[in-house]
């Protein structure tokens, strides 16, 4: 059939034709929306998800839904590359800017900018840069004490009041937020919390790796009070039906009940591979019934796509010891691991595996649902490592 008329879209963050499956999701975000909008308490909401789940694109909606109520956005990505100050600060003037420009001369706002001009000064961050200068004097003795605890705080309490001033709300959409360190990540809670208390119009709406509910956790006590953690997992089998059956009924193709069923079976209920098997199985039909046929014709391009970019750009990123953690766990089976069993396999002791464990999770490769767990964070890695590594055995083995 015309691939310009196919109406999937497989890619990173890319929203689907039919978004289902998550309309709690989209309801918690309308009312804490809401309520922050109309400045009563409302928490604040981390996603949590494996890769390929859809997270970015959730949060890409609730964007939608924050500037239709007339939010002011601070929306960002964490990496693992920049601090969170580097990272927020240049939104965050984006925003002081637009409030400044909402009306007349506000003290609030003002007094925010030159906050802002503070914490700059206070973390030593390069104000030359175009993105972060500000021709403003600073607050002489707030913000700037290089303790990004006290100062972030500060920071977030003068937009929040200068927001208020101006009756717009701000939201902080921040996805992958498991990238930020733990004493950032804490830092951001302690600078929200002391928000939510003076009941300021701030709210935060982020996304990320199963390991930010034990993070959060770690970083503040209070983080669990604080926060909703709604797990966003696979689509239920009628959901993922969904997204594939009404997309193509709209252009007047169908699918069989056989080749949704072996849709299903590969992908796993997961968005992104549902997008990818039905995107090329439309490309290889003769349509306008796309049938089992079709999918598993499908089903050697899509895993052949797979491997190249999605699991073969984390696959590179790990270094020879920590692909054969992986591969032991690949050996082991898909769920949740115990990390003894691992080291045995490996024929290591549990100790000697401990920081190749900590560094896999802190490179989003692995999390710990429960102590002492290990697990995947990207779906049917498992299989690619198998297929990637058919004759792995661990280096540590004896030789024969």
């Amino acid at each position: 059939m015309n691939p310009i008329s196919n109406p999937f879209a497989p890619g990173a963050g890319t929203p689907p034709p039919a978004l289902t499956g998550r309309q709690p999701l989209l309801d918690m975000a309308r009312i804490a929306l809401g309520r922050t909008k109309a400045r009563r308490p409302a928490k604040s909401f981390i996603a949590i998800g494996l890769r390929g789940v859809g997270k970015t694109v959730l949060l890409h909606e609730v964007r939608r839904q924050a500037v239709d109520l007339g939010f002011q956005l601070c929306a960002v990505e964490a990496t693992d590359q920049k601090t969170l100050p580097e990272i927020l600060l240049p939104h965050l003037r984006r925003v002081m800017l637009e409030l400044d420009r909402l009306g007349r001369l506000s003290v609030e706002v003002k007094r925010a900018l030159r906050v802002l001009k503070s914490f700059l000064n206070g973390m030593r961050l390069s104000v030359g840069d175009a993105s972060l200068s500000l021709d403003i004097d600073a607050e002489a003795g707030s913000a700037d004490s290089g303790n990004l605890d006290a100062d972030l705080t500060e920071v977030l309490l003068a937009l929040g009041r200068a927001a208020a001033a101006r009756e717009t709300p701000v939201a902080l959409c921040i996805d992958e937020l498991q990238y930020f360190k733990a004493a950032e990540l804490g830092s951001l809670i302690m600078a929200l919390h002391q928000c939510a208390q003076e009941g300021l119009p701030v709210v935060m709406a982020a996304a990320g790796l199963p390991q930010l509910v034990g993070l959060t956790g770690r970083s503040k006590s209070y983080a669990e009070r604080m926060f909703d953690f709604p797990d966003i997992g696979p689509l239920s089998r009628a959901h993922a039906d969904e997204a594939v059956v009404v997309p193509a009924r709209e252009q007047n193709v169908s699918f069989t009940p056989a080749a949704l069923d072996a849709i299903h079976a590969a992908a796993a209920g997961y968005p992104y591979f549902i997008q990818e098997w039905a995107y090329h199985s439309w490309n290889l039909s003769a349509g306008p019934v796309i049938d089992v046929d079709d999918v598993h014709a499908a089903s050697q391009i899509v895993v052949a796509r797979l491997d190249e970019s999605f699991f073969r750009v984390r696959f590179d990123r790990l270094t020879p010891r920590e692909k054969d953690y992986l591969r032991a766990m690949a050996d082991l089976g898909p769920g949740v691991l115990q990390t003894g069993d691992i080291a045995a396999h490996l024929s290591i002791r549990p100790p000697a595996v401990a920081p190749l464990r900590s560094g896999l999770i802190a490179k989003g490769m692995i999390y710990s649902p429960n102590h002492g767990g290990t697990a995947f964070t990207v779906p049917l890695f498992d299989e690619f490592l198998r297929r990637i590594m058919p004759d792995w055995r661990s280096p540590y083995q004896k030789k024969d």
